[in-house]
């Protein structure tokens, strides 16, 4: 919307405006408060033929960068103004809430508590049928033998996120603690390889005082409880070092004289 220049009547109806406005504040702020929460007048904007809507700041708590929108209308040149919207909305710098979004795009990793119930999206691009589709060898050779197997498996989309997203995450290699590691995971004694296809690439941390212990951790990452961590013992008194020098020539001194003796 852009600031024209309507007809003068409504324009100059900029009491009446703020009257509504404030007539509209004392709903919810009282009459004491109401007419200090409307602020001064910011502008007019036409919206159609016989119709201006005048802007108000909004300074109650909580609204800042809103204002008091009031429109304004007219029946033709003689007829009088009246009120016909009074609102309050967000400026062009108002803090306001974010977009809605449903819930299945809303929830993140760790959200889900004691109780919750979390299904997949239908037709989730993650999961395939089990032995049908699995693209995973280690999964398809223990269907066909057994003839049994889970109704569900990852897809190699689903591997893939996975993949990426554990490598990406605070035990892959890029983390501050695996590039200050004495060695790497794949080399630890202490790490314990995942089955099926991401076998050469991830595996679960078994060591107890690790801080990576129980969770799913990259070859590369690494950690000071390498199983091949070796400490240096030194003596924890600092010995300084015995300097000798032998050319300097010393001047010896005689002894001084007794007072009697002189």
């Amino acid at each position: 919307m852009n600031t024209v220049d309507p007809p003068a009547l409504l324009v100059d109806a900029v009491a009446l405006a703020r009257a509504a406005a404030v007539e509209e504040a004392t709903a919810d702020l009282g009459s004491d408060l109401a007419a200090t929460a409307v602020g001064a007048h910011i502008e007019a904007v036409e919206e159609d033929p016989g119709a201006v809507t005048h802007y108000f700041e909004a300074t109650q708590g909580g609204y800042r960068g809103w204002r008091w929108s009031v429109t304004l209308s007219s029946g033709g040149v003689d007829a009088p103004a009246t009120v016909s919207e009074v609102v309050l909305l967000p400026g062009p710098d108002a803090l306001v809430a974010p977009a809605w979004l449903p819930w299945d795009e809303r929830i993140r990793p760790g959200d889900l508590g004691v109780g919750d119930l979390l299904p997949p999206p239908e037709g989730d691009e993650r999961l395939v049928p089990a032995y049908v589709a699995s693209d995973d060898p280690a999964v398809e050779d223990v269907a066909v033998e057994i003839g049994l197997g889970r109704e569900k498996v990852l897809s190699r989309l689903g591997r893939e996120e996975a993949a990426q997203r554990w490598h990406d995450g605070p035990h892959g290699p890029g983390a501050d603690m695996a590039r200050a590691a004495p060695g790497q995971c794949g080399t630890c004694g202490f790490f314990l390889s995942l089955a099926g296809s991401l076998r050469g690439s991830f595996g679960v941390c078994g060591n107890e005082y690790a801080p990576a212990d129980g969770a799913v951790v990259e070859v590369g990452f690494g950690c000071g409880a390498h199983s091949d961590v070796q400490v240096e013992v030194t003596s924890p008194v600092a010995v300084a070092e015995l300097v000798y020098d032998d050319g300097v020539d010393l001047e010896v001194a005689e002894p001084a004289a007794a007072p009697d003796q002189e």
